[in-house]
């Protein structure tokens, strides 16, 4: 049933936004074709919104622009692009034509927008302000599960482990050296504020050090150099309400390159082997389930993440990052843990719909006037 509308007994109208100005703009498109491949048509209609390489938003009539475009930019647009905003009206959501002057309802937004401007909280703000039911988590949790170093110290509050780092801006000159002594060698160094393994890189002497970071540096202004821990990389996808979140069967990357770069994730089909559940012992599964719970929990998330470990030999866990938008392409894991843990892919898309639905009814209910 369509909730707030009032066009009861009709297809709830989902906004697929997609693309963005980050450096995951392409991945975006390939989660997002995945995704309104597997909508319920029967229960949804999708409205396809493309943000452009230039932050331009613009909306499709059909599923063609997956085909026929591996990103979206303003100079080599489709024919039938339109530009359109997302606005509220009379207090209520809709995507505003700026070519034709009209509005279409909408229900509910599918942020698809991996990396900044879009994981960030950035369009959550925008959402939650234009009274936008969403998938996925609010503001203030995409946010800090952004920004690697925030992530680190709420997890360490929370007695939660993670790798040893030292923050590093274009402001304070931390030499080799002293990395080294503090974190040992090879250590990574890493945008705070990126994802997919976007400017992170494996460290091994001084020149690499000096060559890499200028790289970091380019996608954000916080770079994190941590200690390498040798271990096992596991995923667990989450979803649910943070108050009752929900486990996946854990899984397994084995990087057939020196570690899990974004060329083994996006570019070489060879990059990574996939081991759907990991192969582990019943308590370390149970182990790394309440950790993802527990660090979902801590951070705040809603709706979807998907947590990353180190597993050591001890059977040490150590949680790597977070993931508030996740993949959804035909290679993501976490689509792909929730199958193995016995939730098609078009039932964990309506689903995570669901919870989107429950979570702004729920927040309808809080008073936004003191004297009222």
């Amino acid at each position: 049933m369509n909730l707030w509308n009032g066009r009861d007994f009709m297809k709830s109208v989902i906004a697929l936004i997609f693309g963005g100005k980050s450096a995951e703009h392409e991945v975006s498109l390939r989660s997002a074709k995945n995704i309104a491949d597997a909508l319920d048509k029967d229960q949804y209609t999708p409205i396809l919104v493309g943000i452009s390489k230039e932050g331009s938003w613009y909306s499709f009539p059909n599923e063609s622009v997956f085909t026929q475009h591996s990103k979206i930019t303003d100079a080599n647009l489709p024919a039938d692009a339109e530009p359109v905003a997302i606005v509220s009206l009379n207090g209520k959501p809709v995507i505003y034509s700026l070519k034709k002057q009209t509005s279409t309802p909408i229900d509910c937004a599918f942020p698809i927008l991996h990396g900044p401007l879009g994981e960030d909280g950035t369009v959550q703000g925008l959402l939650k302000m234009a009274q936008v039911p969403f998938v996925g988590c609010g503001v203030w949790s995409s946010a800090a599960g952004m920004d690697k170093e925030v992530m680190k110290r709420l997890l360490a509050h929370a007695s939660i482990p993670s790798a040893k780092y030292i923050l590093l801006t274009p402001f304070n000159n931390v030499s080799y050296r002293e990395l080294t002594e503090a974190l040992g060698s090879p250590f990574f160094i890493k945008p705070a504020n990126a994802g997919s393994s976007v400017g992170v890189h494996k460290i091994k002497n001084e020149t690499d050090y000096q060559v890499k970071l200028k790289d970091a540096f380019l996608f954000d202004r916080k770079v994190l150099a941590e200690e390498f821990i040798e271990g096992r990389e596991i995923e667990c996808s989450v979803m649910g309400h943070n108050h009752d979140p929900r486990a996946s069967l854990p899984a397994e990357i084995i990087p057939q390159h020196e570690f899990y770069s974004y060329e083994a994730k996006y570019v070489d089909d060879n990059g990574a082997r996939l081991q759907i559940p990991a192969e582990l012992p019943s308590e370390i599964v149970q182990k790394i389930q309440d950790l993802a719970k527990k660090t979902y929990h801590t951070m705040g998330c809603d709706g979807l993440t998907r947590v990353d470990f180190f597993l050591k030999k001890n059977n040490e866990l150590f949680i790597n990052e977070i993931n508030t938008i996740p993949g959804f392409t035909k290679i993501s894991m976490y689509p792909k843990m929730w199958e193995a843990t016995g939730i098609p892919y078009r039932n964990l898309i309506s689903q995570l719909i669901t919870f989107a639905f429950e979570k702004f009814e729920s927040e309808q209910e809080l008073k936004t006037s003191y004297l009222d």
